[in-house]
């Protein structure tokens, strides 16, 4: 059997002994960084020195080469693509004509470094044409960013094929990157460099040349911000220095709008500039859908009055509208949105977070290695061009004597050899040529030899000769010029300034973006009106406010008017009361308290269904609001007393609640298939009245309920029949001259003096309070009410009735009551909530 194995387990020659053992771990981690670095240098980041990434530096170089500049016609950019593609960037064409696409668009560049012919796309969100319907040529700004490249001012890298060459980075006579900003995402890394006005990055660089030492302070006194194309303003100084000074910063963009009075009187918005890298289209339609349901309310009309000139969007207000709150409604959804700045870009090859300082830092060390290569440059033209004008200018002087030598001459070969000095003519055959006395033989270059003999015989003039040594004294002068700039960083820092100011002279604008100050800025809750709300709540989570204002009270037994219209399978679960201006705590049936402001919760008018509630608050699926308090009720000593369907209390200090978090936090700990019925604020001195589904109540002394910790489940409170439920529960004490009214499913009800609920033991069965029979049915709450409240019912279906107490008469218990609302047979209570009666006043 033969084996491919060494015979000497020690021969270095056996191919096994090449192998080499690496564990797979190292191999992964060393092989992702290797595949990150090449997304992040050569796709995603941007070079600090031309603010350029790959695909830009190659679609504008391919340009150069193909002579597609600001001043050429333009080319079809099917052509230029073609060109990037099959030479530079071998990937997509797509992905190198949407790069094109938007170093043409004005409103994603502050300056744009393509010229486009065609339609180049809209703010709206629309694409551009095909490739091979639009033409594009360079900017001129374009061009400064390849000014001096043929001049070796930069390296030059193989491309893709080693069939030609490429920069590596482009002069970049503009400091681009923080010109028109920079956006990308890498592995494991993005940047986001908001767009600068030139003339004010020309101030601050030129700054920072004169006084390295300064700060950002110092800077930010010549930037004053970003300077987006689409205008609008920046809100607050703080968050722009606080990217300047670390690299990183959140800068609030606001759009730019007028108020007005259109011809009938009424107030209009007008916006006529948007946030930068905002959809126009997509905000018009987002302000559609909040108008329509409900979430804004007091619009009469919204037009798109857009067009070339500029953007223009009008939203008529209704007469009965309030300005104030319509204009922070747009601000808090639409017409503010926020820029994270990510001033990430590359450092000789290296990603890094710059701050304002250096990122202008590097750009003027990038633009003092390309000065001074220019310059090296310049001067060795220079100097070989004098050196030619040296042999001219000797030429002329011995014009005869160099014309018989060419004459002469077999060939120019021998005239060359001659002028060079390596041919002596006495040697030559026929020759009677004879040096002159000045000199025994000519000495010229080999570069001399060859100009002169390719010059004209009108060349020997005497007018000739004066442009010569004309030209040759400016020669001089600009090599003695050039020399002082590579023997003075004084002196190429002076260059590099006045290229800059030339910069500033020829492309300078004002600048577009206002910066707005934060301080002492109205709050969406100065503008909110303080007034108490009817929020709705669905079992589907759909949640609303509309003001209890809305609702005239009714005689007891009407049907009400639709107060909410819930979707095919939703039924509405609770109404509850609150302050516009309240501070909420949301206690829900799984045993979880969250914390909302009234506010936030959208409001709409009757017959909208309102917005999910996981938009405001993270309730878990089959998760649903089922009792309110309002913090700002809270005192010292006070308690949160729950009751849960099972008939377990629990009482816990209000403390505990001080911070609750986002995702809420426990509120009580839960047996498997109870859930949390109702919650009172509690101070430990009064009694609690539990009532049931099956009509029962008990009333017992609130210190029988110890104090717990949020995450315990509580004790028995009432002693519940078989198939009965805990319902709701009220506070109370001995002073208390309030009435219990006892509301069931059918819409049936009673009022009882809370005086006749005599008290008893935790724990007990309690006493009938109310039948339930099939005309009633279950109970569907319970709540404490004076003879100068009113009530608002809500049904299933969406119906709402406010009625005032004083209509339903006071009787004993264990009645049937009489009919608060005439529900409909498919329909039931759902909820009721206590509200102020309306006065005459109102």
């Amino acid at each position: 059997m033969s084996s491919d194995l060494p015979d000497n387990p020690d021969d270095t020659e056996a191919p096994a002994a090449n192998v080499e053992h690496v564990r797979i771990e190292d191999e992964m981690e060393q092989s992702y960084i290797d595949y990150a670095m090449s997304v992040i240098a050569g796709r995603a980041l941007p070079d600090v020195r031309d603010g350029l990434k790959p695909v830009h530096r190659r679609i504008l170089y391919a340009m150069s080469e193909l002579g597609v500049t600001a001043g050429s016609a333009h080319r079809k950019s099917s052509s230029i693509v073609g060109e990037t593609m099959g030479d530079y960037h071998p990937h997509g064409d797509s992905a190198i004509y949407d790069t094109l696409v938007r170093m043409a668009q004005d409103f994603s560049l502050r300056y744009p470094l393509v010229d486009g012919q065609g339609n180049f796309g809209s703010m709206d969100g629309d694409p551009a044409a095909a490739m091979r319907y639009t033409e594009a040529r360079m900017a001129p700004i374009a061009e400064e960013l390849l000014e001096d490249i043929e001049k070796d001012t930069v390296d030059f890298q193989s491309n893709y094929d080693d069939r030609l060459s490429e920069p590596e980075v482009l002069p970049a006579k503009v400091p681009n990157l923080l010109l028109n900003g920079s956006s990308g995402i890498a592995v494991g890394m993005s940047t986001n460099v908001p767009p600068h006005n030139l003339g004010e990055v020309v101030d601050a660089t030129v700054h920072l040349i004169d006084n390295p030492d300064c700060g950002v302070d110092d800077l930010m006194t010549h930037i004053k911000g970003p300077d987006f194309p689409t205008g609008a303003n920046i809100v607050g100084k703080d968050a722009i220095y606080s990217a300047y000074a670390t690299g990183r910063g959140r800068v609030r963009m606001r759009a730019e709008y007028d108020i007005e009075r259109n011809e009938s009187g009424r107030d209009r918005i007008v916006i006529t500039e948007i946030p930068y890298q905002e959809n126009k289209a997509r905000m018009v339609e987002r302000i559609a859908e909040d108008v329509n349901e409900g979430v804004i309310e007091g619009v009469s009309d919204l037009r798109d009055e857009s067009d070339r000139d500029g953007v223009r969007i009008v939203i008529d207000l209704k007469r009965s509208a309030n300005v104030d709150v319509v204009e922070n409604k747009l601000l808090e959804s639409h017409l503010e949105s926020t820029f994270g700045v990510i001033n990430l870009a590359l450092v000789d090859g290296q990603p890094r977070v710059l701050t304002l300082k250096e990122t202008l830092e590097e750009y003027v060390k990038h633009r003092k290695e390309v000065v001074r290569r220019r310059s090296e440059h310049d001067l060795e033209e220079a100097r070989d061009r004098a050196h030619i004008l040296e042999g001219r200018l000797e030429a002329v002087d011995y014009a005869e004597e160099i014309v018989n030598l060419i004459t002469e001459s077999a060939d120019r070969e021998q005239a060359q050899q001659a002028l060079e000095g390596d041919l002596d003519l006495d040697t030559v055959e026929g020759a009677t040529f004879e040096y002159p006395d000045v000199q025994s033989s000519f000495d010229f270059s080999e570069e001399q030899a060859e100009h002169i003999l390719r010059m004209q015989l009108g060349s020997l003039t005497s007018m000739e000769a004066g442009e010569i040594e004309d030209e040759y004294e400016e020669v001089q002068e600009r090599i003695d010029y050039l020399e002082s700039v590579l023997a003075s960083e004084e002196k190429l820092l002076s260059v590099i300034k006045e290229e800059l100011q030339e910069l500033k002279a020829e492309y300078d604008d004002d600048r577009r973006t206002s910066i707005l100050e934060a301080d002492g800025q109205v709050t969406h809750e100065d503008l909110i009106p303080e007034e108490d709300c009817l929020v709705v709540i669905t079992e589907q989570d759909y949640i609303k406010r509309m003001p209890v204002s809305n609702f005239d009270p009714q005689g007891r037994a009407g049907k009400g008017i639709i107060g909410s219209d819930p979707k095919e399978g939703d039924r509405v679960s609770k109404v509850f009361r609150a302050n516009s201006h309240d501070y909420l705590l949301c206690f829900t049936t799984h045993g979880q308290v969250y914390q909302l402001k009234t506010y936030e919760i959208p409001e709409m008018g009757r017959t909208a269904r309102g917005k999910s509630a996981v938009n405001l608050i993270d309730l878990d699926d089959g998760e649903e609001i089922t009792a309110v308090v309002n913090t700002d009720e809270f005192e010292e000593d006070e308690c949160i007393t729950l009751v849960t369907r099972q008939g377990y209390v629990k009482r816990t200090c209000t403390t505990e609640f001080a911070n609750v978090l986002s995702t809420g936090i426990i509120a009580a700990s839960l047996n498997e298939g109870d859930e949390l019925v109702d919650v009172e604020v509690t101070d430990g001195t009064g009694d609690l009245v539990i009532a049931t589904e099956q009509g029962m109540t008990i009333r017992f002394d609130e210190t029988e309920v110890r104090e717990m910790g949020r995450t315990a489940r509580g004790v028995r409170g009432v002693d519940l029949r078989e198939g009965d439920h805990a319902a709701a529960m009220v506070a109370t004490d001995d002073a208390d001259e309030r009435s219990l009214l006892t509301v069931t499913r059918n819409g049936f009800g009673k009022r009882t003096p809370l005086s006749e609920y005599r008290r008893q033991s935790r724990y007990g069965m309690g006493l009938v309070d109310i039948k339930t029979d099939e005309r009633n049915g279950p109970v569907a709450t319970a709540k404490a009410v004076t003879e100068t409240d009113d009530i608002v019912v809500m049904s299933e279906n969406g119906q709402i009735m406010r009625c005032p107490v004083g209509e339903i008469s006071t009787v004993g218990r264990n009645t049937k009551g009489v009919i608060v609302m005439d529900v409909t047979e498919d329909d039931r209570v759902a909820s009721v909530t206590v509200v102020p009666a309306v006065t005459p006043d109102d």
